[in-house]
């Protein structure tokens, strides 16, 4: 490669990058339901800068996304990714995904959701044992949990409230304070499990 072109090859990468760091941001912006303002003041950055970043019109410093990673709660590896090349279907096994137990190790939960998304969506794929328990702290304020029974009987105990589901309902409840997964019946139990973190606060 010529020595000039080094120059013109390198411009192109830095602006690709920078256009994929706009989106991310702005991506992330929304889904936690910030405004350009309250991104702002929670990072140190100017608004007018953000508002650039998202649009592509400027190449941040890396202190600048250090700010918007931490105000985010995203790694700055996570910004710098470009996803552009990645395939379009995507194929894991049930060795490639992650198991979590719960503390009396009667229920799992399968995160079959996709990693990347994890600071604000997470799904699993939740199997009971009867009588298991899932005993969980607060999550961020306005986070909100979806669990929809596929079989078996289960009860969520969350603000001082009880509710339970049979195969083929769904719980939807706030999980910004703890709340309690119980399997309750004869019979094992199994549901999807959905968990939008910062999702709008529920009345």
């Amino acid at each position: 490669m010529q020595e000039k072109e080094k120059p013109r090859e390198m411009e192109a990468g830095a602006a690709a990058l920078s256009g994929q760091l706009g989106k991310t941001i702005q991506r992330l912006r929304k889904a936690y339901n910030l405004s350009l303002s309250e991104l702002a003041e929670q990072s140190g950055v100017a608004k007018s800068i953000i508002s650039q970043i998202e649009r592509n019109e400027t190449n941040p410093t890396l202190a600048t996304i250090w700010r918007l990673s931490q105000a985010l709660d995203v790694s700055i590896e996570r910004f710098l990714v470009s996803s552009d090349e990645e395939p379009f279907i995507e194929k894991s096994s049930r060795g490639d995904t992650p198991i979590l137990v719960s503390d009396d190790g009667k229920l799992r939960l399968a995160i079959i959701g996709w990693l990347k998304t994890v600071e604000w969506l997470q799904w699993y794929d939740l199997q009971a044992e009867p009588g298991g328990v899932l005993d969980s702290d607060a999550h961020q304020r306005g986070s909100v949990e979806n669990l929809s029974v596929i079989k078996g009987t289960f009860e969520v105990e969350v603000g001082g409230g009880v509710e339970t589901a049979r195969a083929g309902e769904s719980l939807r409840y706030r999980c910004d304070r703890q709340h309690i997964i119980r399997c309750i019946g004869d019979e094992p139990g199994h549901a999807t499990m959905v968990v939008i973190l910062k999702a709008a606060v529920m009345e």
